[in-house]
């Protein structure tokens, strides 16, 4: 059977590298920085990019390769490229088609570290960029273009403001206009959005986060077209942004369970979602499949699930927000998400503690807000967790 024709859950578990003379069922670990020719033609060859092969770890490994073949699969996407870290693969998503001179469009709802990169890294080398609202709509993302406008780079949903947006309208102005539609598709994985079947051009990943599902190991992901890619690259292989191949053999394994994994992360977010809506010490509760969500209907429209993300405005602010945390007994405080394990994050002091108040407040980031990455525990013993704290805060 071709794996085009097969299901997600198939194509996750059963694409793997070319099996040894040993007889393998589960892929080794490529531990080799690099690997060996069979003459000086060979290497000649290889190092012309005249025949496939690997040189040296840095530039590809059968474990990264096996990771990457499997997410183009699902993502449905030519090519891609593993990286060290999901901010590994933001920056060089980013910088590969840069320029100093030219300027990029940013959903102003952005992880932290991508703002870092936005306002604080790329200006240095005299890039330019210009950030648009959730409430902006398409016409507004088109008035922003100008002529040395490259790129535009949006999260969706958001971290951690869950704000969405239509990935196909932008898809339509870039294609116009010749630009790259960059989506960084941490939160719903490829099991939830498909971004290049909305015609994206190029797909991002913290691996870290829900594609691990078990807070093991860090990684990133890069997806496009064969020339789109190329260019990444190029840019990857010599400023040296590489996964590991221990890393690689691990998320490679963690995709064949993603699926079982966001079916029941999502069921526990939208169940806590659901519960806490009503509660007289929340100001509101935001998850995407909740019809109170501002874009319920856009959610509903590209994303299959709501994701494993909830997050809730507490009355009373910061303090009510730092008294919640310290009364949580089972689930973790941490500055993930996406684990096996539920985690609350109070990312005004952590996570987005870099941004200032107005640039917090302009996101929806509230000194009260909490976000909760739904773990894969009985909803029940997550539910009670949070309701404890929140009677105690």
């Amino acid at each position: 059977m071709e794996k085009k024709k097969q299901q997600f859950e198939t194509i996750a578990i059963r694409t793997q590298a070319e099996r040894s003379e040993h007889r393998e069922h589960s892929v080794p670990i490529f531990a080799t920085s690099s690997f060996v020719f069979d003459d000086a033609e060979q290497a000649r060859a290889l190092f012309a990019d005249e025949q496939p092969g690997n040189i040296y770890t840095r530039f590809s490994n059968p474990n990264n390769d096996e990771f990457i073949e499997k997410l183009c699969l699902l993502e449905g996407t030519e090519d891609g490229i593993a990286t060290a870290s999901g901010m590994a693969a933001m920056f060089s998503s980013m910088a590969a088609f840069l320029r100093s001179g030219d300027h990029i469009v940013v959903s102003r709802s952005v992880f932290g570290s991508t703002h870092q990169i936005v306002t604080q890294l790329l200006p240095r080398w005299g890039i330019e960029y210009t950030y648009m609202d959730s409430s902006a709509s398409p016409e507004d993302w088109k008035a922003a273009i100008r002529e040395k406008t490259k790129l535009f780079f949006l999260e969706t949903p958001s971290n951690p403001a869950l704000d969405l947006i239509d990935i196909k309208a932008l898809a339509e102005i870039c294609n116009e206009a010749g630009i790259i539609l960059n989506v960084d598709n941490c939160f719903a994985t490829p099991y939830l959005q498909n971004p290049a079947k909305l015609g994206a051009h190029i797909i991002t990943h913290s691996a870290t986060k829900f594609i691990d599902g078990q807070g093991r190991t860090i990684g990133g992901a890069i997806l496009g077209s064969k020339e789109l890619i190329k260019e990444v690259r190029f840019f990857a292989r010599h400023t040296g942004p590489a996964m590991s191949p221990f890393n690689g053999w691990i998320l490679s394994k963690s995709l064949e369970t993603l699926a079982v994994r966001m079916d029941r992360h999502c069921e526990n977010a939208l169940k806590i979602a659901i519960s806490l809506e009503e509660n007289p010490a929340i100001a509101h509760v935001k998850y995407p499949f909740l019809p109170s969500h501002p874009q319920y209907e856009l959610a509903k429209e590209q994303m299959r699930q709501g994701g494993g993300i909830v997050t809730f405005e507490l009355k009373g602010g910061l303090e009510k927000g730092r008294a919640f945390l310290d009364a949580l007994k089972m689930i973790s405080i941490t500055a993930n998400l996406g684990d096996s394990r539920s985690i609350a994050t109070h990312p005004a002091s952590t996570t987005h503690s870099k941004l200032t108040a107005q640039e917090r407040e302009a996101v929806g980031i509230t000194d009260g807000l909490i976000r909760i990455s739904a773990g894969l525990e009985h909803v029940d013993d997550i539910l009670e967790d949070i309701l404890q704290a929140i009677g105690k805060s």
